[in-house]
């Protein structure tokens, strides 16, 4: 153990991977989708909430697909697995740049949403939690730093892009750029187990010792899936999901909502949707180094308190520049809580015994959402002109989580009680 910890422990590498990998298809692929609704809809005179079922489909697609995905990533090499979800989200993104029609991204959608199943929400959180015994929060929060990184990067280029190039081209671009990048990043850095490398997790020699593990649950300790959904704090923290996903989901709205509305220019929008990806960065880190510090309860209710700040901004002074660009920043720094604090969350309330299995019910509280909220919020703006209702929305389910967290950790305590924490 002591010649290992001289040496660049192979997490490390891991790390890397999965933070590119997570970085270019969540924040890179993922997070520039909203970018391309304006010309779209102008270009091809397609309904903003007809278009944006698009991404509904994937959600459904996503919540359907999370249990499987779970079992593909057991059962074969993990990085076969997510190379050919590299060719899928990648290679669909950059299919729509040949569209005509709002059924090209309706069918495209399919395999784009199974590629993301897995690079952008099943291999970060797992990755790290088979080779980290040690501050996992801190290393899922620079993970989502990473993404929030890179999408600040990206987010500009895209929209600078787009203006450019024509969305048809930047499509093209991005969807086979990342493609080109990820694909080698994948092979080269990542494996499933430490075992492959013949090594222990990082900090494995440390962490009976170590008093920052008494705040997250040992590796083979905590509850089985069978037990979790017998519990209210099952139930409690899948609305949480859905809520706070809900919430995030504006983001791909910011860019309608800044032209359309309020009529800024899209570089204008893509500058904020950079700020936005910022906020992501600080936020990924600041919450998983809380979690780690202060446990995921105090800081997700931290989160949702701070979340009534942007929208409060909005609602009273988007038609401001400068406190619209910083409403951005502090939205992308809650939205972050959705990436860090939704795999701490299931690990504080129910432990590692069957992680894999319980993160991947209660991600389903993701996908409703976004099947739900995304084309609302279309609708909403189609039907009104305007996003202040949804605005209005946001800050009831930041309110309502607030209460979802109190009693998924109560559920947690009546666990304890009865016994069935072993």
């Amino acid at each position: 153990m002591n010649n290992n910890k001289k040496k660049f422990h192979w997490a490390w590498w891991v790390l890397i991977g999965v933070s590119i990998m997570v970085g270019l298809t969540r924040g890179g692929l993922n997070s520039s989708g909203g970018l391309f609704l304006p010309p779209i809809t102008e270009d091809l005179g397609i309904k903003m909430g007809s278009l944006t079922i698009y991404f509904s489909i994937a959600a459904i697609v996503t919540m359907v697909f999370l249990p499987i995905a779970g079992k593909l990533m057991a059962k074969y090499n993990i990085r076969t697995v997510l190379i050919i979800a590299a060719v899928l989200q990648a290679g669909s993104f950059a299919m729509f740049g040949f569209m005509n029609s709002v059924w090209g991204w309706y069918l495209f959608s399919i395999p784009m949403a199974i590629g993301a199943v897995f690079l952008t929400q099943m291999a970060g959180p797992v990755l790290i939690n088979n080779w980290f015994k040690k501050n996992k929060g801190l290393m899922i929060g620079i993970m989502m730093a990473v993404s929030g990184g890179l999408g600040a990067v990206l987010q500009p280029i895209v929209g600078s892009l787009i203006i450019s190039q024509g969305w048809r081209h930047t499509y093209f671009i991005i969807g086979l750029g990342v493609m080109v990048i990820i694909i080698p990043v994948i092979f080269l850095t990542l494996r499933m187990s430490p075992k492959e490398k013949g090594l222990q997790p990082y900090g494995a020699d440390e962490v009976s010792n170590d008093e920052a593990v008494d705040k997250t649950p040992a590796l083979e300790t905590g509850i089985s899936l069978k037990v979790a959904k017998k519990s209210s704090a099952f139930y409690a923290l899948i609305v949480f999901f859905f809520f706070i996903t809900a919430v995030g989901c504006i983001a791909q709205h910011i860019p309608t909502y800044a032209t359309k509305e309020l009529g800024y220019s899209g570089t204008f929008a893509g500058n904020a949707m950079a700020g936005w990806m910022f906020g992501a960065l600080i936020g990924a880190l600041a919450f998983g180094f809380l979690t780690d510090k202060i446990g995921a309860r105090n800081t997700a209710i931290f989160a949702m308190v701070l979340g009534l700040v942007p929208v409060i901004m909005l609602l009273t002074s988007a038609k401001n520049p400068t406190m619209f660009s910083i409403a951005m920043v502090i939205f992308g720094f809650v939205a972050a809580s959705i990436g860090t604090l939704g795999p701490l969350l299931t690990s504080a309330l129910f432990g590692n015994k069957e992680y894999s299995q319980i993160y991947a019910n209660i991600a389903l509280g993701l996908a409703v959402a976004s099947v739900v909220a995304l084309p609302v919020y279309g609708y909403v703006f189609d039907a009104t002109g305007s996003y202040t209702p949804v605005l209005y929305a946001l800050a009831v389910m930041l309110v309502v989580n607030v209460f979802l967290i109190i009693v998924a950790f109560n559920g947690k305590k009546k666990l304890e009680k009865a016994g069935l924490w072993n």
